[in-house]
């Protein structure tokens, strides 16, 4: 599995840097999506993987315990952060690193337009686009879909720098958004609205009054507060009240209490898509 190593790139480099477990909360998510458990020989795509490459290792690590035989293919458009992931994949081979020797990863000069020998079943594309104009968003999930296998997911999104704190849009092979979710780190939050600041760039200049999102987040603190009670149970216990009650109130939460206990709630898309005020993705 090689994806480009040369040619034209489309994309900036990613600015930041890669921290180690950064990225658990949507690799967990990405582990349990139907697309990947069900593809014959999936192979899931690291879009923008950063200074090095613990994220795209860990991203293997933890969805070979779900399913066996994917692979994982790690893009920069900087061709001295592929030099330095593959140096560091060699050090896993060789059982330096705490990887699996035979951790079924390669890493590849690329950027949007997703080079690689076969269509992937997944791309997580995370705290790429948060350094590009919300215009450029629809044209930059385009170019990844169109590259996804029938079927397959982009998981888009961003995080904070400890992973605490993220959210993210499943697209469809369309290039049409189906979900928004947040996860949050649940001991010691002091209201949901904190994801604001680690919203995708699609959504993050829309939390103003009058847009779906801004509602969204103000629902979440307004539950929130009122679950203070249930606190003395636990953080999660207080959470769960708050689902409860949002679910009570008629917002259109999806999954399972298993998935709300660690800090997760996704809805439907149309929940927060941005009005059509201007030219916006959705």
């Amino acid at each position: 599995m090689q994806g480009g190593r040369g040619g034209r790139v489309v994309g900036r480099p990613t600015r930041g840097t890669t921290g180690t477990n950064r990225l658990r909360r949507v690799d967990r998510w990405i582990a349990h999506l139907p697309a990947l458990r069900d593809a014959r020989e999936p192979l899931v795509v690291d879009l923008g993987f950063g200074g090095n490459a613990v994220t795209t290792l860990e991203l293997e690590d933890r969805l070979r315990r779900t399913r066996g035989g994917v692979e994982v293919l790690g893009l920069e458009i900087d061709p001295e952060r592929v030099a330095v992931a593959d140096a560091q994949l060699a050090a896993v081979r060789d059982a330096r690193m705490p990887f699996s020797p035979d951790a079924r990863v390669s890493f590849a000069r690329g950027g949007f337009e997703v080079p690689a020998s076969r269509r992937p079943t997944v791309i997580r594309a995370f705290n790429v686009l948060r350094q590009y104009d919300e215009a450029d968003v629809r044209d930059a999930w385009e170019r990844m879909c169109a590259r996804l296998a029938p079927g397959g997911v982009l998981v888009e999104g961003t995080c904070d720098e400890t992973g605490r704190v993220a959210s993210w849009i499943d697209i469809n092979a369309d290039a049409r958004p189906l979900r928004f979710t947040i996860s949050l780190r649940l001991t010691d939050l002091e209201r949901p609205s904190v994801v604001a600041e680690r919203l995708p760039k699609a959504l993050i200049h829309r939390n103003v009054p009058g847009e779906r999102v801004h509602a969204w987040l103000a629902a979440l603190d307004a539950e929130w507060e009122r679950a203070a009670g249930h606190g003395v149970w636990g953080p999660q216990q207080r959470w769960l009240a708050m689902v409860a009650a949002l679910r009570a109130a008629g917002w259109p939460i999806e999954g399972r209490p298993a998935r709300w206990r660690l800090g997760e709630l996704t809805v439907p898309w149309s929940t927060v898509s941005p009005l059509p005020t201007a030219p916006v993705p959705g």
